[in-house]
This record gives C-alpha cells, structure tokens and sequence, in this order.
C-alpha cells in the first residue's frame, strides 16, 4: 500500500475542498461580523462530536483574538448551562448535517431569549437552517475518508470558516500586535509579543574600557565579562567603539600585531545599537541576525550606555 499517495491524496481533497468554498463566499460574511461587532455581549459557539471539537477551538480562536468567546456543549445548555447565554450574546451553532439532535433540541431556548443565530451546516433547509438567523454554507463534494463517512474535509473546513470569521473580526476591530501580546502574556507566543528589550539586556558590571586603553587591557576585560565583547567609552559613557574577540583573533593574523597597541586601532567605529529599550526582544534579534553581531549596544539618546544585549540572552529565553 502506498501511504504516501494516500496522504497527498487526502491533502489534495481537503485542500481543493477549500478553494471551492473561497469561491463561493458571500456577503454573509458580512452581516455575520457586523451581527458581531453590533452585540454587547459574548460570542457563544455550540456544536457535538467533532463539530463541537471543531467550534471549541473556534470560541479559543475568537477569544485571544479580541471577541470575548467560549464553547457551550449543548448537553450541558439542557442541564442549567442555558443561563449562561444573556441577552446581547451571539450564538454559532454548528452541524454539518443541521440535525443533531443534542443541538436541534437547544435552538427553540436560544430563539426564545430573542439570541441571534448563526449557523453553520451543510443544508439551509435543516433543523439548523431554519432557525438560524443566517447561514455559513459548509458544504463539501466529498470527505477524504475512503469510505465518504468520517468527518474530515468537512471538519477541516468548517475549522478554516471559523478561522476566516475571526480573520474578519480581527480586521474589523483593528486588532493589533500589541492587543495579542496583552492576551498571550506567557508561553512563546508571549515571549514573541510581550519581552522587551529593557526585560532581557544586561546593564550592570558591564565590559567597559576607556579609547586609550591597550589592547592586552581589553582582552582581559572580555575574559571577565563573559560576553565575547569590551565596550569602549570615554569619560561621559558615550560609546566610542566596540571590540570583540572575533576582532582580536582577525587582528593576530597581522603582522605588525602587538598586546600593546591600543584597541581602537582593531575595534569597529559606530558599532549597532538600539536607543528603543521597549523594542520587542524578537524585533532585536532579527536586528542582530540581519546585521550578523553577537551583541547589540543599548544607549540613549546622547550615546551614552544603557546596557548590552546578547543574542544569548534571547536565545535562553526562548525569543525565536
């Protein structure tokens, strides 16, 4: 059997199950994000077996993303959980046959609180269809399971729906990097959005040497930083330079090298340096990895030394 040809076969069917549907979106969209942007309260998402795991990770994707969402099982909404759903809430309900029973017996409940309903299922005709106040068509020619039975390009996408209303959402509510960071504080994504360049950079017993120093000074120096580079200032802790030991070892190779000559004779003039400490730490590294340093030099306005920032640091930190 030939697993690989089954895979890309699978892939292809969900895939082409997705540039269909791009082809025939409507203005739904539309009344659906404006339903949304108009309420005052929550964004309610329902569904059982996988349309339920489907529409679960729907309510988590409209919540980090700016629409105060969560995930109601249908079950639990006929055992008291109904009076979580309060005027000014928006409801998506999800069956691609548009008759689960579980949920077709929640719909009368929610049209009797006067909720708006958004549905998402195969036929506009169904159960579903007919309660709802509009419809997401999820409709697919086939599955990709051999036996056109298991839910897969029809879960896949009614996942890739739910991911374009938040798209929709996010445009309309113009929500921003910083907005995500201050939903994700923790994890990688946290870290991506939310650490600084003030959080990471080293700013006490620093590397430092005056112009005048020799070089045998600044190797010392390098040895007791630890962080590959001596700083070089004048009397105000203005930057002058930067020396590195990557500059030491090129600088052996010249003939007229001595431990005595001074440092600025091999370090590098206007090294980079950051005057932004609330810089986002992954905007830092790809400063640092687009100009190919190992340390980039936080100063002020005036020049003058602030801290050092070492692709280390973010690197321990997980900053990517």
């Amino acid at each position: 059997m030939n697993f690989k040809q089954i895979a890309q076969e699978t892939l292809n069917i969900e895939a082409n199950t997705l540039l269909e549907a791009a082809k025939k979106i409507d203005n739904v969209f539309d009344k659906a994000v404006e339903l949304v942007m108009n309420s005052t309260g929550k964004l309610i998402v329902t569904g059982v077996g996988k349309s339920g795991l489907i529409g679960a990770k729907m309510a988590a994707t409209f919540a980090s993303t700016g629409t105060p969402s969560f995930f109601l099982h249908p079950t639990e909404a006929l055992h008291g959980d109904l009076g979580m759903i309060s005027k000014g809430d928006v409801v998506i309900a999800i069956s691609y046959s548009g008759e689960s029973e579980e949920l077709s017996q929640i719909l009368p409940h929610i049209k009797r609180f006067d909720i708006p309903l958004i549905g998402m299922t195969r036929d506009k005709n169904s159960t579903l269809g007919k309660y709802s106040d509009m419809v997401i068509d999820v409709v697919v020619e086939k599955e990709a399971c051999p036996l056109n039975i298991a839910p897969t390009s029809s879960t896949t996408l009614t996942l890739a729906l739910g991911d374009a209303l938040a798209v929709c959402l996010m445009k309309a509510r113009d929500f921003k990097k910083s907005d995500f960071a201050s939903f994700h504080p923790g994890g990688s994504l946290g870290k991506q959005l939310f650490v600084k360049v003030n959080d990471l950079m080293i700013s006490e017993k620093l590397p430092l040497i005056s112009p005048s120093a020799k070089v045998k000074d600044a190797i010392l120096k390098i040895s007791e930083g630890r962080l590959g580079n001596v700083l070089i200032a004048d009397e105000n802790n203005k930057l002058q330079a930067l020396l590195s030991d990557g500059d030491i070892r090129r600088a052996l190779m010249s003939d007229d090298f001595s431990l005595e000559d001074n440092v600025m004779k091999y370090a590098t003039q206007n090294p980079y340096t950051c005057t932004n400490g609330e810089l986002l730490a992954s905007d830092a590294l790809a400063i640092i990895e687009e100009k190919k340093i190992q340390l980039l030099v936080v100063t002020d306005n005036e020049n003058k030394i602030k801290g050092v920032l070492h692709i280390h640091a973010l690197v321990e930190k997980g900053i990517s």
